[in-house]
């Protein structure tokens, strides 16, 4: 099959693309994309204490990472502290470990956060971490206006996709507003919100859902924001977006331009809003974890690489590469040395970021933008069918076409309809064996003698007067952010702040942790 101009009778240059930086803004958000400025280049790094994750930072900041980005362990994004019997086992695993103010303290040591643009994946406890990152900047003699980064705060997609949860979904959806609006009058430079993508594509959802189901969410936050009655003109210069990068080349550079141009038109013809600064849609992108195989890791490189590509040549903002040693563990430091370089070299010598949108006009990547952006609105339409994001969700929408998505996926490779190079085809008897990042066999018990010491030197009667505060607020629908910066500073902990809302607004769901 070939594409010709005939595949593209729908097209028109200017109302479909636009010049870059123009609206719809499909062939990207800057005239010169990455002639003025490259993306920024961050991996995603954290693991067992907060002075390991610090060595960690120091290490890719030296090789020339240009913004950290942060993943903190299940305890810490289920609002669990490390002495709680439901943490056991897994503090430090999947991310650094935090509890309280301290912990932020050793994360962040001798890192100018003035200096350094930092993205933190956090979102049922956001306000408490964010509120954190707040309190240490004042530490440290830094003005609010200087700290530069994004706080992902997508409660949503943990409904629909990801499980990290704590409360009822609506009460979830009025705190990720508090931080929206407290940043958004605090903090000119951070990104309150990052719409993901990511996590409902690492789901099992095929492209056209990623897509669809993020702008949705997106539509929602919006809504919601200006039920609160913030103004547009405040708040949405820090919406930004987050997605996978996928095998499928050309498919994936079609859904991030297929993005700008629906949110631009969603934004402009839905909400009658028409600043070209507050229609531009910002986006990172990660390459794909569920792509990686155990199986002959090193093939691993190769995919990075060519979901690096699509992401460079969709335009995207920021952007992580995955280590090739992923899907064995969390990874060393060579394989993450080697996923910044990749991005290095992409950056540098393959000379593509030298024009805008290098591929713009292609008969077949257009024809695919086309198709991508017809199908993201038909399910757009039918989940404003069903009442929006939350109706959606309650009648188990999402979730159904997510898990068929999931279950063709895998099928397809059972079926090599899919080849999987190392795992469904050009297997090999023996496999190498890797290095892999392990995680300190004493970390937990040493957490836990860190927090016990922090609660014995703190001033206990001020973390009881402020916890009252805060579930009185809680009750009053009131904004919580101040009050969770006045409890941090005092080195309350997530655990204390979290079980004191959980106090007043119970919690979504039991589930073994």
């Amino acid at each position: 099959m070939f594409y010709t101009p005939d595949n593209l009778k729908e097209f028109d240059y200017y109302k479909n693309l636009g010049d870059p930086g123009v609206f719809p803004f499909s062939r990207g958000i800057h005239p010169a994309m990455y002639q003025g400025k490259l993306w920024t280049m961050r991996q995603y790094a954290g693991f067992g204490s907060a002075k390991e994750t610090n060595t960690r930072f120091k290490y890719l900041l030296s090789k020339g990472q240009t913004g950290l980005s942060i993943a903190f362990d299940l305890p810490t994004q289920l609002g669990y502290d490390s002495d709680h019997p439901k943490a056991l086992g897994e503090i430090g695993r999947c991310g650094a470990v935090v509890d309280s103010l301290a912990d932020f303290e050793e994360l962040f040591q001798d890192i100018p956060l003035d200096k350094i643009s930092v993205s933190m994946t956090i979102n049922a406890p956001a306000l408490i971490i964010l509120a954190m990152y707040i309190a240490l900047a004042e530490k440290q003699n830094i003005s609010l206006n200087k700290l530069q980064g994004t706080i992902q705060n997508d409660i949503l997609k943990e409904y629909l996709a990801r499980g990290n949860y704590i409360f009822p979904i609506k009460v979830s959806l009025k705190l990720c507003i508090d931080l929206i609006e407290y940043a958004s009058l605090n903090l000119p430079k951070w990104n309150p919100i990052s719409i993901s993508g990511y996590h409902i594509r690492e789901a099992g959802a095929n492209a056209v859902q990623e897509l669809a189901f993020t702008l949705a969410n997106g539509i929602t936050y919006l809504e919601e924001a200006l039920k609160r009655n913030l103004k547009p003109a405040l708040f949405l210069k820090g919406f930004s977006f987050f997605f996978a990068s996928g095998n499928n080349f050309f498919e994936e550079i079609a859904k991030f331009r297929a993005a700008r141009f629906l949110w631009a038109n969603i934004l402009k013809e839905g909400f009658k809003i028409n600043d070209p600064d507050l229609i531009k849609f910002k986006f990172h992108a990660q390459t794909s974890g569920s792509a990686l195989t155990l199986q002959q890791p090193l093939n691993n490189i190769v995919r990075v690489t060519l979901q690096a590509l699509a992401a460079v040549f969709g335009g995207a903002q920021s952007l992580h590469t995955n280590s090739y040693n992923e899907a064995i563990s969390l990874p060393s430091e060579e394989a993450v040395k080697l996923a910044l370089r990749t991005q290095q070299i992409i950056a540098y010598e393959s000379k593509i970021t030298e024009t805008a949108d290098p591929l713009g006009g292609s008969y077949y990547l257009e024809s695919l933008t086309l198709e991508m952006i017809k199908k993201v609105k038909a399910y757009l339409k039918v989940i404003q069918e069903k009442g929006g994001v939350i109706s959606a969700y309650e009648e188990k929408y999402f979730q159904t076409e997510i898990q068929e998505s999931a279950y063709l996926i895998q099928k397809n490779i059972e079926d090599k309809k899919e080849i999987i190079v190392g795992v469904n085809e050009f297997k090999e008897e023996e496999e190498e064996i890797f290095k892999f990042q392990k995680i300190s066999s004493d970390l937990e018990e040493k957490q836990k003698e860190k927090l016990n010491l922090i609660k014995s030197q703190r001033d206990n009667l001020k973390i009881k007067e402020v916890l009252k505060e805060i579930k009185e607020n809680a009750k009053d629908s009131l904004n919580l952010m101040p009050l969770i910066l006045k409890a941090v500073k005092v080195y309350a902990t997530i655990g204390e702040i979290c079980g004191a809302l959980r106090e007043v607004f119970g919690e979504y769901a039991l589930r073994e942790f």
